[in-house]
Parts: structure tokens; C-alpha cells; sequence
């Protein structure tokens, strides 16, 4: 096993709280979701009240929001491969919680979408500079759990997001329930100013691994780099399509389950979120220790290939429940899907910080987010949307709602494919790399 180099006392106190470190990024993260993710469980008091298309709806969840998140992460990446990410840190969640309060003064589509484009500005300082921290706190055999941990943000901020959003929006109105989850990461902010250390980049890789020194990379090295490594390539294109997919489904979930299953917001935020929250953890833990052992036992490309199995199979559950009409037989059958289909974030993310040079860690992340989000959040939700209305006139909101849900599920084994091949590059790296 891997030990890490302490050869200074900030060395020393950074991997003392890499623990503390990874709980507060996930909290971080956790917000960020949630603030991203809250207006699913309220857009249909929304709708009502702002008298909304879904098309609207999917531009606020989707691509108004993705251009900024996405397009800003580059520069915000750049920063953090030179600057204090901890403060980068500090300073967007600040921003994004006191945008998400903000979209609960909104009094028409136009106010609403601006302020939805403040939280995606905010939000895009989060992920690439986390990214590049939990790299240098934890070593390439751990990486992957540690990331697991982190994509915990996902799974709990968006069923936060529904369970909050959805109790106070159902005693108090959809405005109410977005300063609730606003202001408290302000506070957040503050305590992760206080407390996390700024790791020496490189602390925790073996030490074959070349130091980060010389002049910094450009954007275009960047890119450069990421897009003529095979393996990166299909990993950032399996994520991607992933997301594209879940960013869609997550947008208009609750939607679907109050149109067209028949259930309140009060029921999802009660029940259905609060198990699907267990569900998802247990994914998301389970895959990244699957992917830490898989790594150590035949090498990383498994845990590309882990994803594959592990989202295959839960491809057909998936299918299901969108069919089904019965919310008891649809939620059961919801629930044991989140525990196969949420174990990807961990081990691409991981995979990805392994293969990116040390200089260009939080780059390449950010340029993994700004392929996600501009294709994932950027189009999902919106396609969803433009689908679901284009279907409106001929089979109702509930079915067309539904059949656009289930084109979504269709495009899975694009996504597969790109995880089998990333696994197959992986494993000639790997065999380059040891011959004997």
C-alpha cells in the first residue's frame, strides 16, 4: 500500500484532516446539488404559479444554467491549478447559496432564469479545485473510494433538495423552501475557509510520479492532452452520455412521479426521497469500494468495466419503472435501480484524476464537467422538456411526460460502450506500462 510523504508540517496537518477535508468538500458538494436540484420537486407549483412550458422548465434545470457552470469551470480551473483552491471553494458556495435564496424573489420566467444563471456562475467554482484536492489527499489505490464519497453530494443534495424543497413547499409555498436551502451554505462557506488546509499538489501520488514544477499549462495543453488519451476520452464520453441521461430523468423526476404516477409532493419528499437518499448512498459507497478493490486485484481498467456491469444491469429496472402506472409497484422498483446506477461518478471521476499530469488535474476536471454539463445538464433537461411538449397534443402531459422518460433510458448502451472501451484502453496502458 501506498504511504503518503509528509515532509512538512502542513504536509502533516493536510493528512490529518483529509477525513474532516473529504466531509466537508462532500457537504460542499451537497449543497451545490441540492441548490442545482430543488427545483424539481418545486417546478410544478412553479409552473402553475409563473405559468410555465415545460421547454421552460427544462431550460431553467438545463441549459440556461449548464452554459454558465460550464463555460466558467475553465477559468475557474485554471485558477485552482495556481491559487488556493480553498478559498475558490469558500468563495463560490457563497455565491451559489445566496443565488439559490435570490430565485425565490423571482415574479416571472425572465427574473427566475437570471437568478438560476447566478447559481450556475457560483457552482462553477465547486467541483474542478475539489476535484484536484481529493487527488492530492488520497493515493491512486484509495482514490476512488474517496471520490465515491464525494459523489455522495449528488445523490444526497438532490434527495435534500426534494425532501426540504418538497415538506416546506408543501406547508409554506416554493418560495419559502429556496431560501431555506440558500442561506445555510453561506455558514458552510465560512466553516470551510476555517478549517480545510490547501494540500501541496502531488502529497499523496507514489513517489515515481514527476513533482509539478515548470510553467504552468495552457488551456489548449489542456485539452490537448485529456482528447489524445484514448482512455480519458471514452471515459469523459461514457460520463457524459450517463449524465445526459440522469441529468434529464433528475429534472422531471418528480414531475413524473406527480403526473403521471399519482403521487403528492408531500409523498415524495416523506417516502420516495428519503429511501432512494439510502439507496443511492449505498450505491455510490458500494461502488467506489468495488472499484478499490477491483484496482488492486486486476488493475484500474476493471473499474471501468465495473460501471459497465453495474449499469447494465440495472438498465432493465430502469425501463420498468418509467412503464409502470402502480406507484407500488414503480418505487420498489425505483429504489433497487439507484443502488446499480449511481456507482459510476467515483470511479470516472477517479479514473480521469489518475490519468491527468499533476499541473492539470482541476483542469482536466473542469474540462470533464464542461463536456458534462453543456451535453448532460445543458441538453438533458431541456430535451426532456422539448419532447414532453412536442408529445403533449397527441398523448396527454402524464404520457407524454412518460414516453419522453423512456427515450431517455433508451440511449444507455451508448454510454456502456464507451466504458468497455475506456476498460480496454486502460488495460493496454496498463500492460505497456508492465511488460513482464
Amino acid at each position: 500500500m501506498a504511504t503518503i510523504p509528509a515532509t512538512s508540517p502542513e504536509d502533516a496537518l493536510a493528512i490529518r484532516r483529509r477525513t474532516a477535508t473529504l466531509i466537508l468538500l462532500t457537504a460542499a458538494y451537497f449543497f451545490s446539488y441540492m441548490d442545482r436540484q430543488i427545483l424539481a420537486i418545486l417546478q410544478e407549483d412553479i409552473k402553475k404559479e409563473l405559468l410555465l412550458s415545460d421547454t421552460q422548465l427544462g431550460l431553467l434545470a438545463g441549459f440556461a444554467f449548464a452554459i454558465f457552470y460550464a463555460t466558467l469551470g475553465l477559468p475557474v480551473a485554471r485558477w485552482a491549478d495556481r491559487s488556493n483552491r480553498v478559498n475558490i471553494i469558500a468563495i463560490a458556495l457563497s455565491l451559489w447559496s445566496a443565488m439559490t435564496a435570490v430565485c425565490g424573489l423571482a415574479q416571472n420566467f425572465v427574473q427566475l432564469l437570471l437568478a438560476r444563471i447566478g447559481v450556475g456562475i457560483g457552482e462553477a467554482g465547486s467541483s474542478p479545485p475539489s476535484h484536484s484536492i481529493i487527488a492530492d489527499l488520497y493515493p491512486p489505490e484509495k482514490r476512488a473510494g474517496a471520490m465515491g464519497i464525494y459523489s455522495l453530494g449528488v445523490v444526497l443534495g438532490a434527495a435534500g433538495g426534494t425532501i426540504i424543497g418538497g415538506t416546506l413547499a408543501h406547508y409554506f409555498g416554493w418560495r419559502v423552501a429556496m431560501f431555506a436551502v440558500g442561506i445555510p451554505g453561506i455558514m458552510l462557506a465560512i466553516i470551510i475557509k476555517l478549517f480545510v488546509v490547501e494540500p501541496r499538489r502531488g502529497l499523496s501520488d507514489p513517489s515515481h510520479v514527476p513533482a509539478a514544477q515548470g510553467a504552468m499549462p495552457s488551456l489548449g495543453d489542456g485539452f490537448r492532452s485529456l482528447f489524445s488519451n484514448r482512455a480519458a476520452v471514452h471515459l469523459v464520453l461514457g460520463v457524459t452520455i450517463t449524465s445526459l441521461i440522469g441529468y434529464g430523468h433528475t429534472a422531471f423526476g418528480s414531475s413524473f412521479l406527480i403526473r403521471t404516477i399519482g403521487l403528492t409532493k408531500i409523498e415524495i419528499a416523506s417516502i420516495v426521497a428519503p429511501v432512494g437518499a439510502v439507496c443511492g448512498t449505498l450505491s455510490a459507497v458500494l461502488g467506489g469500494w468495488l472499484a478499490n478493490k477491483a484496482a488492486v486485484r486486476w488493475g484500474l481498467h476493471s473499474q471501468a468495466w465495473l460501471v459497465l456491469v453495474m449499469k447494465g444491469v440495472g438498465l432493465p429496472l430502469s425501463f420498468l419503472f418509467f412503464a409502470s402506472s402502480d406507484p407500488w409497484i414503480a418505487i420498489p422498483i425505483y429504489w433497487v435501480s439507484l443502488l446499480l446506477v449511481n456507482s459510476y461518478l467515483g470511479p470516472s471521476f477517479a479514473l480521469i484524476q489518475g490519468l491527468a499530469p499533476l499541473r492539470m488535474r482541476a483542469l482536466w476536471a473542469a474540462v470533464t464537467l464542461l463536456v458534462i454539463n453543456l451535453i448532460g445538464l445543458g441538453l438533458g433537461p431541456t430535451m426532456i422538456g422539448v419532447i414532453s411538449d412536442a408529445l403533449k397534443p397527441t398523448y396527454g402531459e402524464a404520457e407524454a411526460l412518460r414516453l419522453a422518460m423512456l427515450t431517455f433510458a433508451a440511449a444507455t448502451p451508448w454510454a456502456l460502450f464507451h466504458y468497455w472501451r475506456a476498460g480496454v484502453w486502460l488495460k493496454r496502458r496498463q500492460v505497456a506500462a508492465n511488460p513482464t
